[in-house]
């Protein structure tokens, strides 16, 4: 059981220090939920979303707000091109990666499928995007 403790303490440290260290590197000023959506939302392109997403993650729940925008930025590129047979291929990757972690206890694994499903329509808007 202590070992659990332990275990949990230096977890949370490590997620205190992602944050803190993800706040210095993103380029929104202040550090805030509304402009980093913002930011992605007014991003040049789809790889300029998800860096703005990358740099600015918080590792946890709020991410999955983060991930949806760069979902529609990217999507915007490929979604309307897409058969009704590929649509569903690729709105299957994104589930894997919500399946992936749904039974992971935490907002980190949120965290994580958020940036699995960004990252699955930046690569789609890279094969078939203009």
């Amino acid at each position: 059981m202590m070992r659990l403790k332990l275990l949990l303490a230096v977890a949370g440290l490590l997620v205190a220090g992602a944050v803190a260290a993800a706040a210095e590197d993103c380029p929104v000023k202040p550090f805030e939920m509304d402009g980093i959506i913002t930011a992605v939302n007014a991003a040049s392109s789809c790889d300029a979303s998800m860096k703005v997403f990358e740099a600015c993650q918080m590792g946890s729940t709020a991410d999955i707000q983060f991930g949806d925008a760069v979902e529609k930025k990217c999507g915007a590129q490929f979604l309307s091109r897409l058969s009704t047979s590929r649509k569903r291929v690729y709105e299957d990757q994104l589930g894997r990666c919500d399946e992936k972690y749904a039974d992971k206890q935490g907002t980190m694994w949120r965290s994580a499928a958020a940036m699995c499903r960004a990252g699955i329509s930046q690569r789609y808007a890279h094969r078939l995007g203009k």
